[in-house]
């Protein structure tokens, strides 16, 4: 089978710095992957080098099973891409930019007002079409780029920091319309927000310095967590006597936490390699007669994970 993406080994040195060491990863039909890691990991680097914007140092990069640099141009009638910025002409109004992104796209006449129209209604820019683009909002700007790139129906989008600068409501919309048309493609999003990559992300990456440091499902790396299967226990009223001291004490407890927010008078149950501790907290508070008024089952933490992760690599 051909994966949609594919790279092997690719590299990128400008200079004397290695911006991209060898990466190597596919991404198949049906896949959204989540690329996360901190300023300057090399994320955009290797979106530019896949889109055909770098040419690589070292390394192969396929989409579709064209090669990004000796058949560029197959490769990118199969793409779609949002740059970061989402650079446009900024004295085209945002409809003229879209019709002419149409026609370097091979769309005429009836075939690219359609395409126009059916971009137009999936970011919601209908408003706009006839502002110049210089003078729309951020997130106007960031969804007339998306448009674009959605514009000719790619098998292949790679969408870098897509909700960059949108309102919530907006962000629901592109996360939904990712979600949408996740089935029919293979999507890379670069994103440093988290909550998105369980939003809408079949698969995470972690890199830094310029190498994959992880590679799973969002569960999968919220596993790596020590917050994963932690349990939030919160009673009515006070903490009785020694209790605490009880919880730190069962077997499969690592430790016995408070829930550091203001006014939380809650603690966290975290559990050693993840074991499902609530049975026994149950049992426990059962015990002791505890008035539970909260007790939660937490997935692990993300944000933690990735701060490891990128941490243990610096």
């Amino acid at each position: 089978m051909t994966h949609l993406i594919e790279i092997d080994g690719l590299a990128k040195n400008f200079g004397s710095f290695a911006a991209v060491r060898g990466i190597s990863f596919t991404v198949d039909r049906g896949e959204v992957l989540g690329f996360l890691g901190p300023n300057g990991a090399g994320k955009s680097t290797t979106m530019k080098m896949l889109a055909g914007f770098l040419t690589p140092s070292a390394g192969r990069a396929t989409i579709c099973g064209h090669d990004v640099v000796t058949d560029g141009l197959a490769a990118r009638r199969r793409l779609g891409y949002l740059p970061e910025g989402a650079p446009a002409y900024p004295d085209m109004d945002a409809g003229a930019f879209l019709h002419f992104v149409a026609r370097i796209r091979g769309l005429h006449g009836a075939e690219a007002r359609t395409a126009v129209a059916r971009a137009v209604e999936r970011v919601e820019i209908g408003a706009v079409l006839n502002q110049p683009i210089e003078t729309l909002s951020k997130g106007f700007k960031r969804r007339v780029g998306l448009a674009q790139a959605l514009l000719h129906d790619p098998e292949v989008l790679i969408l870098d920091e897509p909700t960059d600068g949108l309102d919530p409501n907006q962000k629901h919309q592109v996360r939904a319309l990712i979600d949408s048309m996740a089935r029919d493609k293979a999507i890379i999003i670069s994103t440093h927000i988290l909550e998105e990559v369980d939003a809408v992300c079949t698969r995470a990456m972690v890199i830094a310095q310029g190498r994959v440091l992880a590679d799973g499902t969002p569960g999968e790396l919220e596993a790596r967590s020590p917050y994963h299967h932690a349990v939030y226990l919160r009673v009515a009223g006070d903490w009785p006597d020694t209790v605490l001291t009880d919880l730190a004490a069962l077997p499969q407890v690592l430790r016995v936490e408070a829930s550091g927010r203001p006014n939380d008078p809650g603690i966290y149950v975290l559990p050693k390699g993840g074991a499902d501790i609530a049975p026994a907290i149950r049992q426990l508070a059962d015990q002791r007669r505890l008035d539970i008024a909260e007790l939660r089952i937490e997935r692990g933490r993300l944000d933690g994970v990735f701060r490891d992760i990128t941490a243990a690599a610096a």
